[in-house]
């Protein structure tokens, strides 16, 4: 019986936590600065308190959706070439980066200060991203519908440049628009 009501609470917090880290995602996604700690709370549906218990800063709710979307991005990969042709994966985790990018919006400035804090591993995410865009490449080289010559590192600045120029959410068509073009860019050219 004690067991049977420890996990309750256990379950009960973990749904409380994804769904902190879903609510938080989103708003910082929609926002134009970052959206207080109050404000995320009450979009969950759960007490300020609850959201200081998982998480009791600013920079540990950042760091928390920062490495969910990196894990997203990561995994998302893997799973995406599972399901799709390995040009159709790329173009569908194109979608999954511009996600990521776009909810550096509502926390850049938090981001920024935990980067520069050395709190943040820049290096590490980006070894990962280009892990993430290697394995597509190479499974697409292998299935000849992508091209050869195109390095990870040419992904990942085209992607930069794409999303700075047509940034998520407010521009997604734009956005959409510049990444089929980057894909026709990527498949090989007939001989």
């Amino acid at each position: 019986m004690a067991e049977a009501e420890s996990r309750t609470p256990r379950a009960d917090a973990a749904r409380n936590r994804d769904q902190l880290l879903a609510v938080a995602t989103s708003m910082f996604v929609s926002a134009d600065a970052e959206p207080s700690m109050r404000a995320i709370a009450r979009e969950a549906g759960v007490g300020i308190a609850t959201l200081y218990r998982h998480f009791p800063t600013r920079e540990s709710l950042v760091d928390a959706v920062y490495r969910d979307q990196v894990v997203r991005l990561t995994t998302g990969a893997r799973d995406l070439l599972d399901q799709l042709p390995p040009a159709a994966a790329m173009r569908r985790w194109m979608d999954l980066f511009g996600d990521w990018i776009a909810t550096k919006n509502g926390m850049l400035d938090t981001l920024l200060a935990m980067i520069e804090a050395g709190e943040i591993a820049h290096a590490q995410t980006r070894t990962e991203l280009l892990a993430a865009i290697t394995a597509i490449l190479d499974a697409g080289r292998a299935a000849g519908d992508l091209r050869r010559d195109v390095t990870a590192e040419d992904i990942a600045a085209s992607l930069i440049g794409i999303f700075t120029v047509a940034p998520r959410p407010a521009q997604d068509a734009k956005a959409g628009r510049l990444l089929d073009l980057l894909m026709d860019g990527l498949r090989p050219q007939p001989a």
